[in-house]
């Protein structure tokens, strides 16, 4: 959405694999429909966070950049040299927005999530309230 309206994004990806939605369902051209959808208005780079190397980059990259938001699941970015205190000497000024599809904590805190299982388990939860 940030791309929608104008903003510059920069997607990283996992260096050899990519991003794995592209090479799902409705393909053309090498690319799905979804993953188009979901990409628009995106530009990508792949680095390989668990080498100095592409910490490093990741590092400068921030240091250029407003915003920098993250997805893993907790944990991951400590492991990977890459959590806001790791950025944010190379970035005083940056946002750092972190966010996980269930939390910091509980049952299911290390499992990967996805926009269709949240909706999904979203659904089921309010259908067990409603009734």
């Amino acid at each position: 959405m940030p791309g929608d309206q104008g903003a510059d994004v920069i997607k990283v990806e996992i260096r050899g694999r990519g991003d794995h939605v592209r090479a799902t369902a409705n393909q053309q051209g090498g690319f799905s429909a979804n993953f188009l959808n979901n990409n628009r208005n995106k530009r990508s780079i792949t680095l390989e966070l668990k080498r100095t190397e592409g910490r490093d980059l990741l590092h400068r990259m921030a240091a250029a950049v407003d915003v920098l938001v993250q997805n893993f699941r907790p944990g991951v970015v400590e492991r990977l040299g890459i959590a806001e205190a790791d950025v944010r000497p190379h970035a005083p000024r940056l946002i750092y927005v972190s966010m996980s599809g269930v939390g910091a904590d509980g049952p299911y805190v290390h499992k990967p999530v996805y926009d269709p299982i949240i909706q999904a388990v979203w659904r089921r939860y309010t259908l067990a309230v409603a009734h």
